[in-house]
């Protein structure tokens, strides 16, 4: 039987430690990494938190979507994951309220405990790191309509970012979503916009904090978030393709 790809590469990332199964497992709070290499145990919200905390392990890469094994200080991975009493990583919701404190507190972890948080049952978000955006103006119309939920997946790094893809930027004063274009021989990228009325704005990639690639979104209308279930998430779902 094939071996899923997270485990092929968690048994690299410990073989190029030079630890055991069990002092690797210790480190993680499990007992041994055995059963994770012989793809019997999946690796959980819980685990790759503690991968990146303690290894500078790039998530992306252990599931086969960066050929970069770890992280630094100057990429633009989440700075915190979240994850839920079973140890799924949850989907934490940053609502237009919370965006505007959102980039000062990118490292505070109590900040991210007061956000709304869930787990979504569908093959599309597992196996990465999610989180949902509330969208405030109509710079994106008509992909995107005032108030609605983006969600978006993590992104190592701007190497990882896609020509004229559509990302969640997180800069320390705002959360934007544009189309990135990136600008040959600069430290600088171009945000586009989908409704024509808005000019493209050139930002120096030295302040991005985190980018978040377009996966789907959700449309709630005038639903309160307090009201917002599971059930009802997974029936408002408006779109399920990737961003093209």
């Amino acid at each position: 039987m094939k071996l899923p790809i997270e485990a092929v590469k968690f048994k690299a990332l410990r073989d190029s430690l030079g630890l055991t199964q069990t002092e690797m497992g210790e480190s993680l709070n499990i007992k041994t990494t055995a059963d994770i290499e012989r793809g019997k145990t999946r690796v959980t919200g819980e685990i790759l938190k503690e991968l990146f905390k303690q290894y500078k392990m790039n998530p992306l890469w252990l599931y086969g979507e960066s050929k970069k094994k770890t992280v630094s200080t100057d990429q633009v991975l989440p700075k915190v994951i979240s994850t839920n009493e079973m140890g799924e990583e949850n989907i934490l919701l940053v609502n237009e309220k919370a965006a505007a404190g959102y980039g000062q507190n990118i490292g505070d972890t109590q900040f991210y405990a007061d956000l709304p948080a869930f787990t979504f049952p569908l093959f599309e978000y597992r196996n990465a790191t999610f989180r949902g955006f509330q969208i405030a103006g109509d710079s994106m119309l008509p992909l995107v309509q005032p108030g609605d939920w983006v969600l978006a997946k993590a992104v190592a790094s701007l190497e990882d970012v896609k020509e004229e893809h559509i990302y969640v930027i997180v800069e320390a004063e705002s959360i934007r979503l544009k189309k990135i274009k990136k600008i040959k021989g600069e430290n600088t990228v171009s945000l586009l916009s989908t409704n024509i009325e808005y000019p493209p704005v050139k930002i120096n990639t030295e302040g991005i904090l985190e980018i978040w690639e377009y996966h789907s979104k959700i449309s709630i209308g005038k639903q309160k978030l307090e009201q917002v279930t599971l059930e009802s998430l997974h029936h408002e779902i408006q779109e399920l393709k990737r961003a093209r």
